[in-house]
């Protein structure tokens, strides 16, 4: 006695795809694309190094624009501010540092 009610195994069935499905795959992988090439960026920029880098290239520009026979009057008032802003500032923690260990040793 056979059993007909076996399961048989099925017939592969063949992708389906129309040309929206294609269209929508293909937006897909641009967009997977474009946020690799954005993470990538973001990386690069959030780099440590890197930072660090164009912060001393600045601090490098900044000194030049201020000293620079041949800068600007504009570039030159700029530089010569966030310098002067830069002491003021380093001289103020300085200053609040010494005041705070006067007066620990003194209590």
């Amino acid at each position: 006695m056979s059993d007909e009610t076996t399961d048989r195994p099925a017939k592969p069935v063949a992708p389906f795809s129309t040309p929206e499905m294609v269209a929508i795959e293909a937006d897909i992988t641009a967009t997977r694309a474009q946020l690799a090439a954005s993470v990538d960026e973001l990386a690069a920029r959030l780099d440590p190094r890197a930072q660090a880098g164009r912060a001393l290239e600045s601090g490098r520009q900044l000194w030049s624009d201020a000293t620079g026979s041949d800068t600007e009057p504009a570039a030159r008032k700029r530089a010569l501010t966030v310098l002067g802003g830069v002491v003021a500032g380093a001289a103020a923690f300085v200053g609040l540092a010494v005041l705070m260990f006067g007066r620990r040793r003194g209590d």
